[in-house]
This record gives structure tokens, sequence and C-alpha cells, in this order.
């Protein structure tokens, strides 16, 4: 995203603000989720391509998504690196805000060369502390129900971007010096910098799973770059784009080396003067998707904006214009990866895009950007804004073409210091369905000491379905639950029943799974894992 054809989206940077913002710690409130199709799915599974569609274990798979790029600057930037460099509870808190307003994805930057929560300050010189922090937005993302999609480095100044790679080689940057970085001729240190930056980064092992980042399921795809281009070098350039798509055929080449398990994207706007829509500039939307390693298309539209400056009627034929080059021309899915609107009725707007993008067919959608506090007035949409019930009814429609669950109403915030009421899921009510065969838990447990957070699965291993489902256990110590995602929990003392909501999740099939999660409080040095879990009275296996 930018605000002019020239110039860098002016919330992307770390500046005293963002700095005193990032150090206040989250509000955390109990908020009852609703399902995504990420959490009502297999999270252990990749998503793939087949043909113009998404797919995830062998069917289709439509998503709707949100940016939440700043979430790598969550916590102090300095001291422990556990529990000050980053802030889990403001993590957490943010994922479950994105999961209980229906986002099954979040694109995601995994990119800065500054000070302040720098990945790569220096080049070859990688931070641990970010890094470490990264793991656990991972970890998050899984606990919550969400896939990832994160960005290796940015076009724009912002975070340093390659800007900063240009320096490092004794170049210039700013725009349009900075095309010098797709040029091996110019620039080949550009060029070995990134890939040792791509490789560090897929090949890092996760200090919280032990999963390295190449083989971890709750990465949906990578994006090269955010909004490359190859602009003002020459005519000829800017339409056909032959410099950028020698790199990105050469990155692409690269990162599928080491990683064949993810998507790719190539992470551009979508511009050309062939839409209507933000001139040439070196990034044709055809040729650079028509790449072999590139698994999707992209597109950011900002229709409002004074160089675009387009209505409601000519965004629709935009979007379907892209879809339509997308499935027929390029052949594959089409991926709406940045999008929004200012100084009109958003609502208005995002019911009308959302629409047209649906019926065209497009197959997945990230808004620009869910915020967690009130940061960015342009663009930054906050909980409980009135836009976010249209993109509720997107994500559930959504859902629906991937044969997924549907929501439930809204989500409201509520006391945390209230318990919860016993309810349907009461463990003092017999359960009114038969035990399954089979049935087994997995839990992860990350503890930080006086609070922590667990992701629970529950696998059905018998032959026949689970219609309507109460998991119980014991916490081993002094836990409380205070918030809990895609179930309903009552505890009495250690003791803890989770049961399904009402209206979603509700059937656990034979070999399926449903998957959900918790925050709570606890005294430090007594947390673990349950040892014994029952579903409908049934003792399970634990994995």
């Amino acid at each position: 995203m930018r605000t002019s054809p020239h110039a860098a989206p002016p919330v992307r940077r770390a500046g005293p603000l963002a700095l005193l913002l990032a150090t206040v710690l989250a509000l955390v409130g109990l908020l009852v989720a609703r399902p995504t199709p990420a959490a009502a799915d297999s999270t252990d599974s990749f998503v793939t391509r087949c043909g113009i569609r998404f797919c995830l274990d062998g069917k289709e798979y439509y998503f709707a998504g949100a940016n939440a790029y700043d979430m790598f600057t969550f916590g102090a930037g300095s001291g422990d690196t556990e529990t000050q460099y980053m802030d889990k509870a403001r993590i957490d808190t943010h994922f479950a805000r994105m999961a209980a307003d229906g986002v099954d994805v979040a694109r995601v930057w995994m990119f800065s060369h500054e000070s302040w929560h720098g990945f790569e300050e220096r080049e070859g010189e990688f931070n641990e502390q970010q890094y470490a922090a990264f793991d656990y937005i991972i970890e998050s993302a899984k606990a919550h129900g969400l896939r990832l999609i994160p960005v290796f480095e940015n076009y724009w100044e912002a975070y340093g971007g390659i800007d900063t790679r240009l320096r490092w080689e004794g170049l210039s940057g700013g725009h349009p010096a900075r095309a010098a970085f797709f040029d091996k001729n110019r620039c080949p240190g550009c060029f070995t910098s990134y890939k040792n930056s791509v490789s560090y980064a897929l090949n890092r092992t996760n200090h919280y799973s032990g999963v390295k980042y190449k083989d971890e399921p709750t990465i949906f795809a990578w994006e090269l770059m955010n909004e490359p281009r190859y602009e003002g070098q020459s005519a000829a350039e800017n339409v056909d784009g032959t410099t950028l798509r020698a790199w990105v055929d050469e990155m692409g080449a690269f990162v599928k080396s080491i990683d064949p398990n993810h998507l790719l994207g190539a992470g551009i706007e979508g511009h050309g003067t062939k839409y209507g829509f933000g001139g040439d500039s070196g990034n044709p939307f055809v040729h650079i998707h028509k790449s072999p390693y590139i698994d999707f298309t992209s597109a950011h539209p900002y229709p409002t904006e004074h160089w675009a400056d387009l209505s409601i009627e000519e965004t629709k034929d935009l979007v379907r214009a892209w879809i339509r080059d997308s499935h027929e021309v390029v052949g594959k899915p089409f991926f709406m990866g940045e999008f929004n609107v200012h100084n009109v009725d958003r609502a208005l707007w995002w019911r009308e895009i959302y629409t047209a993008f649906e019926e065209a067919g497009g197959d997945g959608s990230a808004f620009w950007w869910y915020q967690d506090r009130n940061i960015d007035g342009k663009f930054g949409v906050s909980q409980g804004a009135p836009e976010l019930a249209v993109f509720r009814t997107h994500s559930d429609r959504m859902a629906a073409k991937s044969g997924l669950p549907g929501s439930t109403p809204s989500p409201t915030p509520t006391d945390p210091t209230t318990p919860p009421t016993p309810g349907p899921t009461d463990p003092t009510t017999p359960p009114t369905t038969p035990a399954p065969a089979g049935c087994a838990v997995t839990y992860t447990l990350s503890d930080w000491g006086t609070s922590f957070n667990a992701s629970v699965t529950v696998r059905n291993t018998g032959g026949t379905p689970v219609e309507g489902w109460k998991l119980a256990f014991a916490f081993p110590g002094d836990q409380r639950i205070t918030q809990m995602w895609n179930a309903v929990p009552v505890q009495d003392g250690r003791n803890v029943t989770a049961g399904n909501p009402s209206g979603y999740n509700v059937t656990i099939a034979p070999g399926a799974s449903v998957n959900f999660g918790f925050n709570g409080t606890s005294t430090a040095g007594t947390n673990g894992a349950p040892t014994a879990f029952t579903l409908n009275g049934k003792a399970c296996a634990t994995a």
C-alpha cells in the first residue's frame, strides 16, 4: 500500500509514537470467538494449489483475511526475550480478536533493518530475539486457528526495505533508483544478501515447536516482497517487466529449492494501463504471475486514492478483470492481498467490493489493515468498526464455499473477571450422545510463569461420528482459564469441561479433529499439561 504512485505508506515505519505505543501492554478482554475455516479444518495440512484454486486436504479452499503487518513490533524490542522483547499477551489478544471477527489468514511483515525490532540490522547478522518473537507469532496464530502469509522484504522504505540492502552495496536507494536492486549487473550483492536472509528464515527452527519454518503448515504462503516493481528505467521495461520477471524467476526457484511445501506469491499491486489503475510500473500483472515458481496472483486496490480516483462500479470492474485474467490467462488463484478506502462509506464500499469479488470467483482476500489500537486514522480498522460486520458476512460466505461451518452472532467483549456461567456444558449434565469408539488429544502448552496459553486438538479415532462433544480434564496446578475460543468452558477448581459452541464444530467425523485454545493465569512453577482426558465420558489417548 502507498499513498501515491511514488510514495511509501505513511504508517509502515517505527517512529517515536509507534515505539511508545508498542511498549504499552494490551488490555486482554474475554472474547467469545466465532469459528474460522482454518480452525474448523485441519491445521496440520499445507494449503496447496489445484489449478485456479487453493486447496486444503483435497478440497477447494477460500479464505477471508486481513493485514496485521505490525505484529512483529509487539513488545519493548529490548530486554529479556520472553518477557520484555516480545509482548505475548498483546500478540495473543490480537489473534483472538481477529479470529473472533472471522479472519482466516493474516498477512504479516517478516522484515526490518531498523535497530528496534530489526530482523537484520546489519548485512548477514540475524537478530535471534526478533526471530524468537516471530516464532511466537507463528505459535499464537496456530493456537487461534489462523494461517499466515509472511512477506520477506519491502520495496518501499518503511523498516529499511531494499534501500538498506542497496546501501550495504554502496548504492543509492529511493524511487526509482532502487530499481537497481533487481538488476544483477548493477547489484549482484543485493541478490546474495536477499537469498541469505530468505535461506535463514526458511531454515530457521521455531524454538517453541522445534519445527522449521519451511515445514510449518501454519504458514499459508510466502511473498517475495511487498509491492516490487522495476519502474522508470525504460518505457519498454515499464510495460514488459522483463527485469522484474527475471528476478522473480530466480528468487522463486531459490525459495522452492529450499521449501517445496509452501505456496509462493510475488506480492505485486496489479497496476497497469490495461486495467485503468496505477499505470505501467514495470510489474505487469499477467507476465510476472506467469512465472512457473509463483503459485497465485495478487493485487492491491486503493480506489479512493487521488491517483486512482475510481468509483464503486469502476472498482468492481477492476476486481473482475484481475480475477478473469488470473483464472483464464494466468491459470492461478487470485489473492486480493490489500485493499481499503477512505473518506467514503467504508461499509458500503466493502459490501460492494466483496460481493463482486465473490461473484467473480475470487479465492482469497486481505483488507488493509486490522490494527490492535488506534494508530492509523486513514486505513486502520479496529475491533467494533461497522465494516467488520460486512467482513464477517464475507468470511461466512467464503467458508461456505469451502464447505466449512458458518458463523455465530458477532462476538462481544466480556468482563474477564466474571467466571464462566454453567450452561449447556455443565459437567453435572449427563452426556446426551454416545461415547466415541476412540479419541486422541494433543495438548500444547506455552507457559510463561503467571500466565499461559494452550492449544487443544481432539481427534476422533473411532469409526462413527461424535455428534456434540464435551472434553473433560484436570489441571495439575493452580490454573484458571480467562479466555477460550472455539469451545465453551466450565471450570470447577482444577476440573475443566470444554464443549462445542452452539451451532458450529458440533460434529467430529471419523478421522477428523477439532481444535480450541485458551489463555489462563497460573501460579509460577505449578503449570503443566493435564495427564488424562475424557471425551463424552470415554478416556482418550494423549498424543
